[in-house]
């Protein structure tokens, strides 16, 4: 075949330059003239290497060849024809153009984000069909008008899609055989592209499985976040709340990595969506243990508590009688080196103030909106009190309450106890606090005390009784899953004065061991006559008994009692290992009293319980409440006003 310097068949008879099938001279389907390359013959398999045979075709060329059905064409030569343009009469304005669009076209195929002005130049003349770039790449202009690319394919010839067209919609059509027979053969010989492999092992992902960028809309900000990873049992880690407000269905469906999770908590919040399906269906008042839809069943528990733990807030303070309250109960209730608020607040009073309703509101005051007040009882100035986070008083049963004297005569209320018990989900929890006799070397009188309260304390009284075959009717303490037994027991370090202080300043804050080698409770526990299974924290401050009102001394008057770990918190579970420590300690900072109150900090372990227990159904204090709630905002309003006034104020100073 001899070729011209234009890169123009010479031997060609056909206006458009391509050969027919058959016609003398004319080559293989397979093949072009002077390619060394083998000749494959036309086959089903390689139908679709011969791609630019078909596609790369002038307006005029598909016109004369319309009417031929062959799918294969010698593969047309490299650079453009213009005589073959000159004969539709538009050579000198072609020359032009392609100049100016072969500029643009390789702006185009070099920038990615299709910023170039090659789409716009290209709506500038309608007529022009193509435009070629020096390596063979093409831009074409379809017969609707539309932009069309090419796409590199593992065999290096170019598939062309229209531009905004998704290929797999392309290859949905139907193949028409009355349509366009240029585009049956560009869709005949239409390549699908192999999968990629891989060069090397991939980068692990960071528990996403969604790009960086599209991860930050639905942030929250850090005071916010309630969650936290944390070590599964078994397997991979997981994702739950610091504090009991994770929705164990919701985490399961999503994506395990922080923002997600901050996505779902700012969408969702806490609040699990309900179907109708589930409101028509559901049952509060039936149930199991094991029941799908229970109220206090497993996936209630878990929904709430993931780790299947409360906290308990335990305070135990002796008032002294005092008609003065302290102004701020904050470092009772809410200690600042404590993360995170508990989920009970358990508060015991002996020798109470006048004024137990003031005592309450004061509570209710300082614990504020998150909280009400499930129980309270009383008996004579021994006031023991049960608040509760609002969003879970539905999980309690009704409140019982007993109380015992452990004076000769019943009228005095100053000694004795008082004990409140009810169940949390499946397990049944008892509140004991009480005033035992008073005096050095009164032991015997006090563990009388024990056994009497023990005995006496009738409870429970309706509910049931969730283990009945380890319960005993001689002890109150067997007949409930967690007891916390705490208040004024009055026991006394079995030292003098001066020895109890040469301890102190020995071993002031880092080892209370020596003190309590003389400890008559520590001592009596060990012998079994007082307090049966049950423990105490390790205790690392300081005896909170006796100190002069108001004053970091103790007792200055001619008594000169001896300092004594006097106000304890006890607990006893029925399962090894229920009750987990988190504080034990003292409150130092409150003074109006001559004991320092006693706090303690708990988790316990929860079950699921069953619905046929008596349910509080959401019952508290109502009136308690909004009048807390009241001097709460009034004394947030009266400290900005002084904030205010104080601002505006101004100092005048006289020289």
């Amino acid at each position: 075949m001899r070729m011209t310097e234009n890169g123009e068949d010479s031997s060609r008879s056909q206006p458009d330059g391509v050969l027919p099938r058959g016609a003398p001279g004319g080559k293989d389907p397979g093949g072009v003239s002077g390619d060394k390359r083998p000749v494959n013959p036309p086959t089903e398999d390689n139908k679709p290497t011969m791609l630019l045979n078909d596609t790369l075709k002038f307006p005029q060329d598909v016109g004369d060849q319309s009417s031929k059905t062959g799918l294969h064409q010698p593969r047309p030569p490299l650079l453009p024809k213009p005589p073959a343009l000159s004969k539709g009469g538009k050579s000198s304005s072609v020359e032009e153009v392609r100049s100016r669009r072969l500029k643009h076209s390789q702006e185009s195929l070099t920038d990615p984000a299709e910023t170039g002005s090659s789409t716009d130049s290209l709506k500038e003349d309608s007529t022009v069909t193509g435009v070629f770039t020096l390596s063979g790449a093409a831009t074409l202009r379809n017969g609707q008008g539309s932009i069309v690319e090419p796409l590199s394919t593992p065999t290096g010839s170019p598939v062309f899609r229209a531009r905004g067209q998704s290929l797999s919609e392309y290859e949905r059509r139907p193949l028409d055989h009355h349509s366009d027979p240029a585009e049956q053969r560009v869709r005949s010989s239409k390549v699908r592209l192999s999968p990629l492999q891989p060069s090397g092992p991939l980068p692990a992902l960071e528990q996403s499985l969604a790009s960086e960028s599209l991860r930050t809309a639905n942030r929250i900000d850090r005071d916010c976040v309630d969650y936290a990873i944390v070590p599964g049992r078994a397997g991979p880690e997981r994702l739950h709340l610091h504090r009991n407000l994770s929705d164990s269905r919701l985490l399961d469906n999503m994506v395990l990595d922080n923002t997600s999770v901050n996505s779902m908590k700012s969408t969702f919040s806490v609040l699990n969506p309900i179907r109708p399906r589930d409101v028509r269906n559901r049952s509060f008042l039936e149930g199991s243990v094991l029941g799908s839809g229970a109220l206090l069943g497993a996936e209630e528990l878990d929904r709430y508590f993931p780790e299947r733990r409360v906290g308990i807030y335990i305070a135990t303070w002796n008032m002294h009688g005092e008609k003065g309250l302290p102004n701020n109960l904050d470092d009772l209730l809410l200690p600042t080196d404590s993360e995170f608020a508990q989920d009970f607040y358990i508060i015991g009073v002996q020798e109470g103030c006048p004024d137990r309703r003031e005592w309450e509101i004061r509570l209710q005051e300082t614990l504020g909106p998150y909280y009400v007040m499930l129980y309270t009882a009383s008996h004579g100035v021994l006031y023991l009190t049960v608040f509760v986070r609002r969003d879970l008083i539905w999980f309690c049963s009704e409140v019982e309450h007993a109380t015992v004297t452990t004076r000769i005569m019943s009228q005095i209320k100053t000694k004795g106890a008082v004990g409140i018990g009810f169940t949390f989900f499946g397990t049944s929890f008892l509140f004991i606090t009480s005033h035992f006799t008073s005096g050095d070397s009164r032991v015997y009188e006090r563990i009388l005390d024990y056994n009497k309260i023990v005995e006496a304390l009738a409870l429970p009284k309706v509910l049931p009784d969730t283990n009945p075959y380890r319960s005993t009717s001689s002890d109150v303490t067997t007949r409930f899953d967690e007891v916390f037994w705490f208040g004024d027991f009055n026991f006394r370090l079995s030292k003098d004065r001066v020895e109890v202080e040469v301890l102190l300043n020995q071993n002031q804050g880092v080892d209370m061991g020596p003190l309590l080698h003389h400890d008559q409770l520590s001592k009596e526990m060990k012998d079994g006559s007082i307090f049966k299974g049950f423990q105490e924290a390790q205790i690392q401050f300081i005896p909170t008994y006796k100190f002069d009102v108001g004053y970091d001394v103790y007792d200055t008057t001619s008594k000169q009692r001896t300092p004594s770990y006097t106000d304890r918190i006890l607990f006893r579970n029925r399962q090894v290992d229920d009750i987990k420590v988190i504080k034990y300690t003292s409150c130092s900072t409150i003074k109006t009293s001559d004991h320092r109150p006693v706090i303690g900090m708990f988790q316990v372990k929860l079950r699921p319980g069953r619905d046929n227990i008596p349910l509080g159904a959401g019952q508290f204090d109502r009136s308690l409440y909004l009048e807390g709630i009241r001097r709460r905002i009034t004394r947030e309003l009266k400290k900005r006003e002084a904030m205010k006034n104080q601002g505006s104020s101004t100092i005048c100073s006289i020289s």
